[in-house]
């Protein structure tokens, strides 16, 4: 009985790798980056891991709801709503699939809802102007010119374009298109290329920073790296080096920076309290729906207050703006 169990035991863990590994290829077709796949495969192993260890373990034509809730409530304990409502849309396209395959008649996730979120609420902080000045100023007290124009592009590229992460990692030279003063973003996070102007100042920062970039690469004799930006090494930097190269700048201006995802926070609500339209700063930012743009209006509120109490009615009503009262 002991060696059957443990037959059993063995052949449900296989079949459950099997399944997610099908559901991840399918991910993996429609165009999901190679870090959400990574993600969504560490959950799902979580996931059946903590089934393959019930007692009584569960076939998996067994599973249902309440089962799935139990999952739920000890996987998400003391962590944040958003933890719960990204588990819960792991689970429920998880289902989805196993439904797909013949596994289940219906999946049981299907009318499970996580939290109501106020995606306001998840967005990181701004960085106010004085920050960003900070931040520039101590980029340029580096004494080493590659590093500090390196350094330079880079911040520029970030407040500039709002670029992700992972797409100023994935920049090489040909991106960059000099005389039409455009940058190439690849596709791989909304599955659409982009082309993203860059203003007067962004240019002369790259400009700057290409001929040192060439020494670079001569002296290391790497002259086929295609990579935009390059470590010490003449080779490609990857994201976690651009976020700890911007971090050590932020300590040293003494500037509280949470994440590189605070740059392109800060460039869409800019853009949006200097008047730039929506579907402009949809484009730059490469939102595959305004919808998502939309989430940084409420940035602008305090400037848009500000803008209607310039409005001609408090003439009209004989009331005088507050310039007017402090001047009287």
């Amino acid at each position: 009985m002991r060696k059957h169990g443990l037959y059993e035991r063995k052949m449900h863990m296989k079949r459950w790798d099997g399944l997610m590994d099908g559901y991840l290829k399918q991910c993996e077709t429609c165009g999901l980056s190679e870090a959400t796949i990574v993600g969504l495969r560490h959950e799902l192993e979580r996931w059946g891991l903590w089934l393959k260890r019930r007692r009584p373990k569960p076939n998996l034509e067994e599973v249902d709801g309440e089962m799935h809730m139990d999952y739920i409530r000890c996987r998400t304990r003391f962590h944040a709503k958003s933890t719960v409502a990204g588990l819960t849309s792991k689970l429920r396209l998880m289902g989805e699939y196993l439904v797909q395959e013949g596994v289940w008649r219906k999946n049981p996730m299907r009318w499970i809802k996580g939290p109501r979120l106020d995606a306001r609420g998840r967005m990181p902080r701004r960085i106010g102007a004085e920050h960003l000045k900070k931040l520039w100023a101590a980029s340029s007290e580096n004494r080493n010119d590659y590093q500090q124009h390196l350094s330079i592009a880079v911040l520029a590229l970030l407040y500039g374009t709002g670029l992700r992460r992972g797409e100023l990692e994935r920049l090489d030279l040909e991106h960059w298109k000099r005389e039409e003063g455009i940058l190439k973003i690849d596709g791989r996070k909304t599955g659409q290329e982009r082309n993203v102007p860059v203003s007067e100042g962004i240019w002369r920062c790259l400009e700057a920073y290409l001929p040192l970039r060439q020494n670079l690469l001569e002296r290391r004799g790497v002259c086929r790296e295609p990579a935009l930006f390059l470590n010490r090494a003449g080779l490609r930097m990857s994201s976690e080096s651009l976020g700890l190269m911007v971090h050590r700048i932020a300590k040293r201006a003494a500037v509280p920076l949470v994440s590189l995802h605070q740059f392109r926070h800060t460039c869409a609500s800019d853009l949006l309290e200097s008047g730039v339209s929506l579907p402009e700063v949809q484009q730059l930012l490469g939102h595959a729906t305004v919808v998502t743009t939309t989430r940084y209006l409420h940035i602008a509120d305090p400037e848009r207050a500000r803008a209607m109490k310039q409005h001609p009615l408090n003439d009209y009503l004989g009331l005088a703006t507050s310039a007017e009262r402090q001047s009287l």
